[in-house]
């Protein structure tokens, strides 16, 4: 009887603790991704700029940027750690290399849609 009281106890804490909880948004790549990459990323990383001529890395659709650079993909679906576009924006990475390369940063809002985005899976939508 004192562990089914116990195991209720423990129940009732577990859906208290949740409420008021929501699960994380789904993070949309044409909705909260590309809008950001068009801002910060569209001037140097499409056909002919600076960014895609050094990299290769182009921001014009999701298969470019899901295709990544001529050294290799910048996105592990699944994982914003390990993905470099993220270190990129979020400036974990030498300054020298951080982007966007001489301009304003990404605010914390759209590094947050970045990384969500990454981390459900890199989706196209």
């Amino acid at each position: 009887m004192k562990y089914a009281n116990i195991l209720a106890a423990s129940a009732v804490m577990a859906f208290t603790l949740n409420i008021g909880c929501s699960p994380t948004p789904t993070a949309s790549f044409s909705a909260d991704v590309k809008p950001v990459l068009d801002r910060y990323c569209a001037e140097c990383h499409l056909e002919g700029g600076k960014g895609s001529q050094e990299s290769g890395f182009r921001v014009d659709s999701h298969e470019l940027v899901m295709k990544g650079t001529r050294y290799g993909p910048v996105i592990v679906p699944g994982d914003a750690i390990s993905s470099s576009l993220y270190r990129l924006v979020v400036g974990k990475v030498d300054p020298s290399i951080r982007m966007p390369h001489g301009k304003e940063k990404l605010s914390e809002k759209e590094i947050e849609a970045v990384k969500s985005w990454i981390a459900q899976g890199a989706k196209n939508d």
